[in-house]
């Protein structure tokens, strides 16, 4: 039901009465919980209260920056405990004194106007209103719970995200799905990293990027395929920058981008044709014995399948696809046979896409192939987009059961019930439905409960009027969020508020496995809580408390961690707590036992040993597919999406509170267009235009430029209304969605 009509359903809650067992039962929880509620309210607004003694800042505390996965260290500066200032942490293994600017930034989002301050919930006529915690931990209780008796506890899931601690995502994704029975819930790392980690579960056994950053500054040969680092990753591109060998930087990609102008060189190759370049490249090193026979026969599998599959690959066939000329493609394969050290990266260019998993594991089957994998320098690495991604691939019973174990294996569910004191029943034996079948189960009406979390699908989801109307179908959607003014956030019936970054303690792991720390540097505002504790307030609302008695604090949570991690490749009982995080600069997983030296900078199969059973790596690869849209008459020009500005992130969610971020990109959303094709349309830049694909028309202003190649158009990803033109196509093994190209028309825009 719509909104409106479900907000008059909402309130015949039913009242107090002795007769009502579910209102006595709530009832009797709030009176039991209330003392300890309040307690927790002055507890969470009481600077530094979860933070140990040992830990509280004097003048300055480090901590872990919380935009993106490069897990950058800050240095935040306090005057009578308050935050006032931060910089870079000179001592940081990761950014070494650098910071990009929403590192700079980072404290501005806290101190916004539009901070959601209490929880809300939507009145009779349709408004949302504030309401105390026990209403609004009632109204979740009742409603969820009553959506499940009416359609089957399969009927709630919910949408979580890479952006909260880790010990939050391990709460979260356990009381979800031991505590209040639900099956799915995914996060929004699926359009995020969905790819890479299947492509290293298939091909590693186990979702292992292998890299450290010091391989930026030892590569003598950097492949960007689809990343734009000087732009999404500005400090690795600064590591780069540090490379003393003179390295070939070599992008692929069809946009001329920032890291593209600063590359030795660029292969401006046709969307979506990079799974066939890869190809075609492995084809040439096979045919010129440019390859590390001792390697691939010792520490792999499937080669002489691919060997034989790549038969059909030559140059010029791939030539045709990609647009590139024989001669490039025999080019870039000898840069890489030349290469003594020479490292792979990919990011969203190659996740998002219908045949990510493939193309991902064409990169790792190139450095798996010339030997390129455990050495200082070397490595197939996939470039983490959310600060916590890596902490919600593996702790977030989204895309695998804690702690990287697997939901359909019974010895992986025994081992997890064991040691949470839980009957092996509780857990789940099924994967969850992957992020958009749980909203396709809401177009079904087989989910008509929704709980996102940390999260703004209705300004990220791909093909994004979908989930406009998907809303309509939901009986009760809560969101809970830093912010009330998100997009999302003003569809909810039930809106939580939750703390921010800086506002509470646990950790973030990057995308090189780093496990740093966040630190409580700043008050929540109003009765905004950290996630962690609306979760512990949840789980006794619903009367599943007792099974989170042991989960007390984050750093309660960290240990719990730690046990599950034990024997997984993720293995991290090495770590004592916070205090020793806090002493090494963070620490890579994994650290399964404690050293006298801890290295700063660690890399994964040194030893030629991989995760699957027979400690071999895997050759995976298929034919590639045609693009599923392609331009035709009505709609003539390609449609490309991504980062355009290193001051905003996603969906601007938090960078838009800033005034300097702001200020340091466009405000209004633009369309980078090739001067043929301007000069064709008789458009300029500034020319206001209308751009139309098979989903709807958006509004844009024109940049004329030569970025972008003739027949193709460029808008990024930031602005609220890109994606009501992406179109919904997914990965077949990842399920990642294929946001990059799609056909569109462009006219200019009449007033």
């Amino acid at each position: 039901m719509s909104s409106l009509s479900y907000s008059k359903h909402l309130f015949k809650l039913p009242k107090r009465s002795a007769d009502n067992g579910l209102v006595r039962k709530v009832s009797s929880l709030f009176r039991q919980w209330d003392g300890k509620l309040s307690q927790q309210l002055a507890l969470e607004n009481s600077q530094f209260g979860r933070i140990p003694k040992r830990l509280l800042p004097d003048q300055t505390t480090n901590m872990t920056c919380g935009f993106c996965a490069t897990g950058c260290g800050l240095t935040v500066h306090l005057q009578n405990k308050v935050p006032v200032n931060l910089t870079p942490n000179t001592h940081y293994p990761v950014n070494q004194g650098k910071a990009c600017p929403k590192g700079w930034e980072a404290l501005s989002p806290l101190f916004s106007p539009n901070r959601a301050t209490s929880p809300m919930l939507r009145n009779a006529e349709g408004i949302l209103e504030p309401v105390n915690w026990e209403m609004a931990l009632r109204a979740f209780t009742a409603h969820f719970k009553q959506i499940q008796q009416n359609y089957g506890a399969e009927s709630i899931a919910f949408l979580s995200t890479g952006q909260i601690a880790t010990e939050e995502m391990a709460f979260l994704g356990a009381l979800a799905k031991f505590g209040m029975g639900m099956v799915h819930g995914d996060g929004n790392t699926r359009p995020c990293m969905a790819t890479a980690v299947t492509a290293y579960k298939q091909s590693f056994g186990f979702d292992a990027p292998p890299y450290t950053y010091q391989d930026f500054e030892e590569s003598d040969v950097l492949v960007f395929v689809g990343a734009n680092p000087c732009i999404a990753h500005p400090i690795m591109w600064e590591r780069v920058c540090m490379n003393r060998h003179n390295p070939k930087i070599i992008v692929i990609d069809p946009r001329t981008t920032e890291t593209a102008m600063q590359a030795t060189h660029h292969y401006a190759l046709a969307p979506k044709s990079d799974l066939m370049l890869l190809y075609a490249v492995a084809h040439v090193l096979v045919e010129n014995q440019w390859i590390d026979q001792k390697m691939i026969e010792e520490n792999t599998l499937y080669f002489a399948e691919f060997e034989g599959f790549l038969r059909n690959f030559n140059p010029a066939r791939a030539s045709r696809v990609t647009g590139l000329s024989i001669s490039q493609i025999h080019q870039l394969a000898q840069l890489i046979h030349e290469g003594q050290r020479v490292s792979f990266w990919w990011t969203m260019g190659v996740n998002q896409s219908h045949q990510g998993t493939r193309t991902a594991q064409a990169l790792i089957n190139l450095a798996l192939m010339t030997g390129n994998i455990g050495r200082p320098g070397t490595g197939a690495n996939s470039i983490t987009g959310q600060c916590n991604a890596m902490g919600s691939r593996l702790f977030s019973n989204t895309t695998s059961l804690l702690g990287g174990h697997d939901f359909l294996n019974p010895a992986h569910r025994q081992k997890v019930a064991s040691l949470l004191k839980l009957d092996v029943s509780q857990i789940p034996d099924q994967n969850s439905w992957p992020y958009h079948q749980i909203l396709a189960g809401i177009e079904t009406g087989k989910i008509k409960g929704l709980w996102i979390i940390a999260t703004n699908p209705a300004h990220s989801w791909i093909q994004q009027e979908s989930f406009h109307e998907l809303r309509k179908k939901l009986d009760f959607l809560v969101v809970q969020d830093m912010y009330h003014t998100t997009e999302t956030a003003q569809m909810a019936d039930l809106l939580l508020p939750a703390a921010a970054w800086g506002e509470k303690e646990g950790t973030f792991i990057n995308s090189e496995r780093r496990i740093g720390l966040l630190k409580r540097v700043s008050q929540a505002p109003g009765q905004a809580l950290a996630d962690f504790y609306i979760f512990k307030l949840i789980a006794e609302y619903w009367g599943c408390g007792g099974m989170f008695r042991e989960w007390e604090s984050p750093q309660a949570v960290f240990q719990i961690i730690k046990r599950l991690t034990q024997g997984q490749p993720c293995d991290i009982n090495g770590i004592d707590d916070y205090v020793m995080l806090e002493q090494q600069g963070g620490i890579q997983w994994p650290f399964a036992e404690k050293n006298t030296v801890i290295e700063k900078e660690r890399r994964l199969f040194t030893d030629g040993k991989f995760y699957h059973p027979d400690q071999k790596a895997y050759f995976l690869f298929e034919e590639p597919r045609v693009s599923p849209e392609l331009p035709d008459e009505a709609y003539p020009l390609l449609l490309l999406t991504g980062r355009g500005s290193s001051s905003q992130w996603h969906t601007q969610t938090r960078t838009s509170q800033s005034n300097v971020l702001r200020q340091l990109s466009p405000e209004q959303i633009y369309a980078e267009i090739h001067p043929q094709d301007a000069e064709t349309l008789g458009i300029d830049s500034g020319t206001s235009l209308l751009i139309s694909s098979r989903r709807g028309s958006i509004q844009t202003t024109a940049l004329v430029q030569p970025t972008v190649q003739p027949g193709q158009i460029f808008i990024p990803m930031h602005y609220a209304t890109t994606n009501q033109l992406t179109l919904a196509v997914f990965d077949p093994y990842s399920h990642q969605p294929a946001y990059k190209a799609c056909a569109v028309r462009v006219e200019i825009h009449k007033s």
